[in-house]
């Protein structure tokens, strides 16, 4: 059964990636990060999601694989992608699709 957790910038699903589509795999976690490109990347900041989501489902280890559990990994994932662009680590994509400031205004420097 496919499980799943999507935040306005993180999904994660209980499945695999096979030639472009989620095959179900109650063994297997899969990150999606910024489906939409609605922010600015670069690769310490992919890394650092990376690095958090291992730590978190570390910490979860051992706990049966829920609706719950999921969800609560995606929450704390989603806040700490707020987390690194209220410190510029990351910013906003002003070329996306659609301009939703969902984690707050731009940060404009005053010169």
């Amino acid at each position: 059964m496919l499980l799943k957790s999507t935040t306005r910038h993180i999904h994660i699903f209980t499945a695999e990636v096979t030639d472009n589509q989620l095959v179900p795999n109650d063994k297997v976690l899969t990150l999606d990060v910024d489906p939409d490109n609605e922010l600015e990347w670069n690769e310490d900041a992919l890394q650092r999601i990376y690095q958090k989501f291992d730590e978190l489902v570390e910490a979860s280890d051992g706990e049966d694989l829920t609706d719950y559990n999921l969800r609560r990994i995606g929450s704390d994932l989603e806040h700490f992608v707020r987390s690194l662009l209220q410190k510029g680590v990351i910013g906003y994509n002003l070329n996306s699709r659609v301009t939703n400031y969902s984690m707050g205004l731009p940060q404009v420097v005053q010169q």
